[in-house]
């Protein structure tokens, strides 16, 4: 192991733009359908335009932050630019929340998918095998790691296409605003929100390779525009082609809403159905194994600047990848799988995207005026208009997983709180050279 050798730059805008999508896709297939519960498809519809409304002002002027500070360590890097070691504090530990506890949630969604299709295999030890499978991969090199997922997003998202085309000439719109249009009335919108977060959900985990990426200030841009753009196209298409073919009601009983949607327009047993149902696998694999390639950098990057234990930066001497973050990462993830608490870590990790987005979105204004020399080789347009934007939505958003999971919120400020306090003994012990 060293702490010398940098990681390897081999990262194009394809693996860009798959790291990006492939992180996010699997809430095309699951978990978002839970908001159809609170707003029906309306609400629901409603709750995504303003959660995309969030994730487009958040990634034109996070690309903005992402080129002119190209860092492993992402939000962590930039609040620290900006506001120093608190700042990055807060930005770190919300980052670390946010992809701790999202890749546990996918991984029991896999072992759930692969258990119903065969019962002999228990849905904890697909989970488990699911961490260690990928964390090898992750630990194999950047190279093998973005290949597999480049692969997997690709038929992922082509299976989704095919999904639209078989499902779009039969969507009626009756079906979208049965009665009742607003199942809990305006209050359901806003309690819809969390749910369709989870379609964007680790979108920014993209500046995470930025000391990965061959050409990142020209290719950083290329890579999430791209992917905002595609997963914008993906959210639309699939809350309309699922809730205008079937009733909404019958999309909230479990994790495969489109499954159950082709087969209402085909019929269970078609080919089409069958190939949706093992194809969507990819989906979830694309997503976890995106989130656990960058949780690794950011434990790597705070760990490099000792906000985490220093051992956790050492690199592999011959992958040169962070072996030892990437164990970690497999570690505590499988830990949190295993505490079955599947609802709590869903909400926990949206916290921590909230938080991200928020302290990354005040970063870019602070530093527009702080540091107006900085080469930014991608400008944001409509600042501050768009960074404000996007921190109102975010505090909206919060308030909206406050009022449904108060208690998750409540632990949330109580760990960062604890963390705080871990950090500034740490911070104490450095300028005492202890």
């Amino acid at each position: 192991m060293t702490h010398e050798a940098g990681l390897k730059r081999t990262l194009t805008p394809v693996h860009l733009w798959a790291i990006a999508v492939g992180m996010v896709i699997s809430g095309d297939y699951f978990g978002w359908n839970y908001g159809l519960a609170h707003g029906g498809p309306v609400g629901m519809g409603i709750a995504t335009l303003m959660v995309t409304a969030l994730y487009v002002c958040f990634i034109f002027s996070y690309t903005e932050l992402s080129t002119a500070i190209p860092h492993a360590g992402g939000p962590f890097a930039f609040a620290q630019r900006a506001f120093g070691p608190w700042g990055a504090y807060l930005a770190g530990a919300s980052t670390l929340l946010e992809f701790l506890f999202a890749p546990p949630a996918i991984a029991r969604a896999i072992g759930s998918y692969v258990h119903f299709r065969l019962p002999a295999a228990p849905v904890n030890v697909v989970a488990v095998a699911a961490f260690v499978v990928f964390g090898l991969v992750n630990a194999l090199g950047v190279s093998i790691a973005a290949t597999f997922e480049l692969v997997v997003t690709v038929l992922a998202t082509f299976e989704l296409g095919l999904f639209f085309a078989l499902t779009a000439p039969h969507v009626e719109l009756a079906r979208i605003t049965a009665a009742p249009m607003f199942p809990e009335g305006a209050g359901g919108v806003f309690a819809a929100i969390p749910f369709a977060i989870w379609f964007y959900l680790g979108l920014e985990g993209v500046a995470m390779s930025a000391e990965e990426v061959v050409h990142p200030k020209r290719d950083i841009p290329r890579g999430y525009l791209a992917g905002i753009l595609t997963l914008v196209t993906l959210a639309l298409g699939t809350l309309v082609c699922t809730s205008g073919v079937m009733p909404w009601q019958l999309l909230v009983q479990d994790d495969s809403p489109l499954p159950h949607a082709l087969a209402r327009v085909l019929s269970p047993g078609h080919p089409m159905t069958h190939l949706m149902v093992y194809l969507g696998l990819l989906g979830l694999i694309a997503s976890f194994h995106g989130i656990v390639m960058g949780c690794s950098r950011q434990v790597y990057a705070l760990a490099r600047d000792s906000i985490l234990p220093k051992g956790l930066a050492a690199l592999h001497p011959r992958f040169r990848t962070p072996t030892p973050a990437i164990a970690a990462s497999v570690v505590v993830g499988i830990a949190a799988t295993l505490s079955g608490k599947t609802d709590a870590l869903i909400t926990l990790s949206v916290l921590g995207a909230l938080g991200v987005y928020t302290v990354s979105m005040a970063a870019v204004i602070k530093l527009r005026r702080s540091e107006p020399a900085l080469e930014r080789p991608f400008r944001a347009p409509l600042h501050p208009w768009l960074p404000g934007v996007a921190i109102a939505l975010s505090l909206v958003s919060f308030a909206s997983v406050g009022v449904g999971s108060p208690a998750i919120v409540a632990l949330y400020l109580g760990v960062l709180a604890l963390g705080a306090l871990l950090f500034a003994r740490r911070a104490t012990l450095r300028v005492r050279g202890e």
